[in-house]
């Protein structure tokens, strides 16, 4: 049974690599896409929120799919990168970190909008008015202002990543210690029948997931609000 858990540990660490770097992506991507719907008024911008939000509600062996159709071999990112830099992402942890970062993403895209829309504009003119240019008003006043709501959007995306299996599955596979991240383990230890190591791996999943909607919660701007 030791040695069982040990080979748990593999999966486990290997989900932590993945969601943390899906994570850091979205850090980037969803405060970007948040604060661009959050400000700007264009034609189509309807329809950018939709496709934006896309992957919260579209199945994930479908997103997986589309995925497995970018970044294949013979797909037009993937082709172009093993063609030009050699690089083959398919069936590899970096796969398993592009399906997660697109199945979270969404998580992070709102929680970083909705904060965005809550920065009073007149706070960000006053700054203005005192002589600072857009990004020094982005940094010392809309980020610190906001930074409550789009925390709590990157710990929930950082626990749906934790959680990721059929877009992962789709395009990075089950390779023992190399693609097969905790959910997948799950799935592989109850259909080899070890159920001790299933138990294992789910409570551990179930503890961490705990863990961040605790801290999600205790960071929503309507706890903050409730306080005051």
């Amino acid at each position: 049974m030791g040695s069982s858990f040990s080979g748990a540990l593999v999966p486990l660490l290997l989900t932590l690599k993945v969601a943390g770097w899906a994570t850091a992506i979205n850090l980037v991507l969803g405060i970007g896409a948040g604060l661009l719907l959050a400000r700007a008024r264009f034609p189509g911008r309807d329809l950018l929120d939709a496709a934006l939000t896309l992957p919260m509600v579209m199945p994930p062996t479908v997103l997986g799919y589309y995925l497995l159709v970018l970044i294949g071999t013979q797909g037009p990112l993937g082709g172009w990168l093993l063609q030009h830099f050699g690089i083959r992402l398919i069936f590899s942890w970096q796969a398993a970190v592009i399906a997660a970062a697109v199945v979270s993403f969404p998580l992070v895209f709102k929680a970083a909008r909705a904060a965005f829309e809550t920065v009073d504009p007149q706070l960000e003119d006053a700054a203005r008015s005192l002589g600072l240019g857009e990004a020094a008003v982005f940094f010392r006043v809309t980020l610190p202002l906001a930074w409550r709501g789009i925390l709590a959007g990157l710990l929930l995306a950082f626990a749906r990543a934790l959680g990721e299996f059929g877009a992962t599955l789709m395009v990075a596979g089950s390779i023992p210690g190399k693609t097969q991240t905790l959910s997948i383990a799950v799935y592989e230890a109850v259909q080899a029948g070890q159920d001790d190591v299933a138990n294992f791996l789910v409570g551990v999943t179930s503890l961490t997931c705990i863990a961040v909607l605790l801290a999600a919660g205790r960071l929503a701007p309507g706890r903050v609000l409730a306080r005051g």
